[in-house]
């Protein structure tokens, strides 16, 4: 009977799994493999990237001289460090930033580092919705058609309870 549980359970789990949606975040390293340092264009380094809910600003650097803080667009643009709005310097010289606001985030580097280059302006949209599937040009039913979709989780759990009772007894 214990068994049973067991292999019901994982069956379960594995139901649920299957039907989750897919999630995808990325984790963008501030520079590459540059880094967060100072001379560095990270205009040029954010272009042609997109930067979508979810996603991660990972920045490296030298604890014992730069920051990592969020600043307004005025803060920004004159490198004023003085008011942050957010600051996600941790001490460790690898910190991280969730982009989870759709929004434009500025982020600058303290201590006077923000003009030697050390600021980047990302903007974060909504994730875009997946593409349509190209249309079954087959009438014929498949396993894989819409309504049977649902019907594959079933079909293994039944073959999957029926497994484990056979086993059981």
């Amino acid at each position: 009977m214990e068994r049973m549980k067991r292999v019901l359970l994982l069956l379960l789990a594995f139901t649920v799994l299957l039907m989750l949606p897919e999630a995808s975040a990325t984790k963008f390293t501030v520079g590459n493999n540059q880094f967060w340092n100072p001379n560095i264009n990270y205009t040029e380094w954010a272009k042609g990237k997109h930067f979508y809910l979810g996603d991660w600003l990972y920045f490296v650097y030298d604890r014992n001289q730069a920051s990592v803080l969020e600043v307004n667009k005025t803060d920004y643009e004159t490198c004023n460090s003085d008011h942050p709005l957010t600051n996600w310097t941790r001490g460790a010289g690898r910190d991280v930033v969730p982009l989870n606001v759709t929004k434009t985030y500025y982020i600058i580097s303290g201590r006077g580092f923000c003009f030697s280059g050390m600021k980047i302006a990302v903007h974060v949209e909504k994730l875009p919705p997946p593409p349509k599937a190209a249309p079954v040009k087959s009438a014929a039913p498949t396993l894989f058609s819409q309504d049977r979709i649902l019907l594959m989780p079933v079909v293994f759990a039944i073959g999957a309870a029926w497994d484990a009772f056979i086993h059981f007894w």
